[in-house]
């Protein structure tokens, strides 16, 4: 099948690497240095599974050069979609599938307006990777799993098109029960962990080691959870609960990504995190006065910083 990745980051990168192994007709969108390096020596992977490379890479900065394709995986940051829409429509074909996979919950309804709601499949990516260095991608961890599904979370040809695909590039394909709980689950982890975390400057060991802000933390997931519920996206009652419980298991040291920009003067995902916990909370008159208080705090930190939109 042919498969645009788009956003060749740590993620993207990752995914169309092993889908590329796998005898996958992929093409990545990228730019910059990043874009060079690749045409010039390919993809280069580091991974504790096994590291692998892609001598041969097809990739371009601009989509018109791919024409359509089967599947989109859509892999940029949330602060990059706009560039990242603007060249989708050369992509789209009848039968084209747009894979979302950034951390949050609104991007699906960004894209649908895009290309319509029956071109995309909501997913939520469960790997750690990042560009070590342009064509060179660092993953950490497990081989990680993608998490995928229909609006109305139907088992279609498409769905299981894409969860063999994946299976044979090595990454674990998960048809989702409810899709939208995996996405509000994994948002409920980020968002809170990311502003706290932002506007303390403090790791994920000493926010939960620490009694006034492990509960801050708490807090900050319970709003989201009455946020969800309040959109008929019932999540688990114990959720708060089990989220704080895997928490606990992550190493002590640890950042989100969320914290590393803010903390590094760069484009952040800000407003798609904790922005839009605290815009859910308005229109569903919910109050979520934890992450109002992270939003303003940092939505004026970053407003003092010079940003850009580059991506990789």
């Amino acid at each position: 099948m042919r498969i645009a990745v788009v956003g060749s980051g740590g993620l993207g990168g990752y995914l169309g690497g092993r889908l590329a192994v796998a005898g996958q007709d992929v093409h990545f969108v990228a730019r910059g240095a990043h874009l060079e390096a690749l045409r010039r020596h390919g993809l280069a992977v580091q991974s504790p599974t096994g590291g692998f490379s892609v001598g041969s890479v097809r990739a371009t900065a601009d989509t018109r050069e791919i024409g359509r394709v089967d599947y989109v995986l859509l892999a940029v940051r949330t602060w990059q979609m706009a560039s990242a829409l603007a060249g989708l429509e050369a992509l789209i074909g009848p039968d084209t599938t747009v894979l979302t996979l950034q951390n949050g919950v609104r991007t699906p309804e960004e894209v649908a307006r895009v290309v319509g709601r029956d071109a995309v499949l909501p997913g939520v990516a469960r790997v750690t990777a990042y560009l070590d260095s342009p064509g060179r991608i660092h993953h950490v961890g497990p081989a990680g799993s993608l998490t995928f599904g229909e609006w109305d979370n139907r088992v279609t040809p498409r769905v299981e098109r894409l969860r063999d695909a994946l299976g044979g590039a090595g990454v674990d394909p998960v048809v989702a029960e409810d899709i939208w709980v995996d996405l509000w689950a994994k948002f409920l982890f980020v968002a809170p962990l990311g502003g706290l975390g932002a506007v303390t400057d403090a790791p994920v060991g000493d926010l939960r080691s620490r009694p006034g802000t492990r509960r801050l933390l708490a807090e900050a997931m319970t709003e989201i959870h009455l946020v969800a519920g309040a959109l008929g996206v019932r999540l688990p009652a114990d959720i708060v609960g089990t989220t704080m419980e895997c928490l606990d298991r992550q190493p002590p040291a640890g950042i989100s990504s969320l914290h590393r920009d803010i903390r590094s003067g760069k484009p952040s995902e800000l407003e798609a995190w904790t922005g839009a916990v605290v815009r859910l909370g308005a229109r569903t008159a919910t109050a979520t006065p934890v992450n109002s208080f992270l939003y303003e705090v940092l939505s004026l930190r970053a407003a003092q910083t010079a940003l850009t939109t580059d991506w990789p």
